[in-house]
């Protein structure tokens, strides 16, 4: 049996204060949830203060998202949902365990990721090129803009779109991790609760991405 798939038909020993199996893997899943609603709270915020700014300066607005690719965007909103069914299929797999196939789901998660990653890179460069930056660091005179306070929408462009882009950097590293851990046969068919919670923050940073897009790109 070959390294992979050594542990496929183990038993999974759970904690001592669990119950069993089935209460270690609830559980755990309810303790990544509620890790999930803070970060859903923080990005909540920060849309909250989207919406009321762009209520009060909706022409600011409009120009700055001009200035973005649409396009760009809306390639790396496919990239993530495909990285989204490939990480699913993933887990999938090991509850099969056809970790082997696993391992390749997880690693095109991962690429995708980084082809995201990549794309930002571009995108933030041109713009620095450009000279559009975040607010009182954006030459008004030099960019041409229409509003005095364009810096402030790509305050809320790079703080968003940043933070954002450090989850998913955060998350090709637990992606990375538990792919580690799947070559080395420590999950199988009864036990795969790090691959379900990587999954879990994996599909929610993708999520939050879904409702950055229109917000960021399409504005105007």
């Amino acid at each position: 049996m070959s390294t992979v798939e050594s542990h496929a038909s183990h038993e999974h020993h759970f904690a001592h204060h669990f119950k069993s199996a089935d209460h270690e893997f609830l559980t755990s899943k309810q303790g990544i949830w509620l890790f999930m609603v803070t970060e859903i709270l923080m990005f909540g915020g920060l849309f909250v203060a989207y919406f009321i700014f762009h209520h009060i300066y909706p022409g600011m607005f409009a120009e700055g998202a001009k200035s973005l690719d649409w396009r760009m965007g809306f390639g790396n909103t496919l990239v993530l949902i495909f990285s989204s069914f490939t990480m699913a299929l993933g887990i999938h797999q090991i509850q099969k365990g056809h970790n082997k196939k696993a391992v390749l789901s997880l690693a095109l998660t991962i690429l995708c990721g980084a082809i995201f990653m990549v794309v930002k890179y571009f995108e933030y460069t041109h713009k620095f090129h450009l000279g559009l930056y975040p607010g009182k660091y954006l030459d008004v005179a030099k960019v041409g803009a229409e509003h005095a306070n364009l810096g402030m929408y790509f305050g809320f462009y790079y703080l968003m779109s940043g933070m954002h882009g450090l989850h998913v950097l955060i998350g090709m590293a637990l992606i990375a991790w538990v792919l580690f851990r799947t070559m080395r046969g420590d999950f199988h068919s009864h036990y795969y609760t790090p691959v379900e919670g990587v999954g879990i923050f994996w599909h929610i940073i993708d999520l939050i991405w879904i409702f950055l897009f229109p917000l960021l790109y399409l504005v105007g």
